[in-house]
């Protein structure tokens, strides 16, 4: 790219950065859902996401319209105390933070900064959940039989066929997303607002974003699809899933016929986290997760 900018000089991320951030995140190999380029991407609106270089580590600044500023983990080799102490200071000394954070740290950095002078919380309503590929696939055993018996009864009566998400779906997946979000009465809660924008995104920088995506048609029209993407070396995270409202067994068909035809290769499934809302931390957990991915805040004690 042009230009990289050097803290305390931070630029909006746009899809100039993506090789500079692939090589960052592929070194440092994130087990935490936020740190891929296409999450910081979609997202970067609802967050004011920029970033900068601060020495050997990429840094990203979260400026929400709505929230103080907070930062995400530095990206990069381990030895990070004093990033993280000049980072939380900048935020106090700059702009005006009483109470500088850095936000979403997975346990690598949570183990480093420990009796450094930092205090480290959990955050339950950010941890990530993890899956078995195979037991998303195979759905075996008496805890999925419910989402066995939706599958088997969308079969009965629909008759679905599973695609690869391809150029010639992408109308029509945009199209759907603008179904769930009028059903979901978006322009009232500016979360699920922000959510349709950054699912629209993704949808519009498909290839660019080299993305995964698959869909469920259901006589020939496109009424469930999901998004997704490596993590890491072992773990494939799924950014997005929409279905038809109104066709609930649509949701247990693509999650399962994504992790077959997209996943099957990898070891684990990251499906993000729940923020706290209840119905989809009894969605999540009703999947029967392997691991919860921990994630703190840390600030300076």
């Amino acid at each position: 790219m042009n230009h990289v900018p050097r803290f305390p000089e931070f630029l909006p991320i746009s899809l100039e950065a993506k090789d500079l951030f692939k090589r960052f995140l592929r070194d440092y190999q994130p087990t935490t859902s936020e740190l891929t380029f296409s999450n910081l991407f979609i997202w970067r609106s609802h967050y004011g996401l920029s970033w900068s270089l601060y020495q050997d580590w990429l840094v990203l600044l979260n400026e929400p319209p709505h929230g103080e500023p907070w930062f995400l983990p530095p990206v990069g080799p381990p030895g990070r105390v004093e990033v993280c102490r000049r980072l939380l200071d900048w935020l106090g000394e700059v702009k005006k933070i009483s109470h500088p954070c850095i936000n979403r740290v997975d346990r690598r950095l949570a183990e480093e900064v420990t009796q450094k002078g930092f205090t480290c919380e959990t955050v339950r309503d950010h941890f990530d959940y993890l899956y078995r590929s195979a037991d998303l696939i195979s759905l075996s055993g008496n805890k999925y039989h419910s989402k066995k018996n939706h599958i088997n009864r969308l079969r009965r009566l629909q008759q679905p066929v599973y695609e690869p998400l391809r150029e010639e779906f992408l109308s029509a997946c945009l199209h759907l997303t603008d179904c769930w979000c009028e059903f979901k009465r978006c322009e009232e809660d500016l979360n699920l607002t922000s959510e349709w924008e950054a699912t629209r995104l993704a949808i519009r920088h498909f290839r660019e974003l080299e993305l995964q995506g698959g869909l469920i048609l259901l006589a020939g029209k496109v009424e469930a699809f999901a998004l997704g993407e490596l993590l890491n070396r072992q773990t494939a995270v799924i950014h997005i899933e929409k279905a038809n409202p109104e066709i609930q067994e649509l949701y247990a068909l693509i999650n399962q016929q994504f992790c077959e035809h997209a996943w099957k290769e990898v070891e684990l499934i990251n499906r993000e986290q729940d923020l706290g809302e209840p119905g989809l931390r009894k969605a999540k957990l009703s999947y029967h997760p392997v691991l919860l991915e921990e994630k703190f805040r840390i600030s300076l004690g």
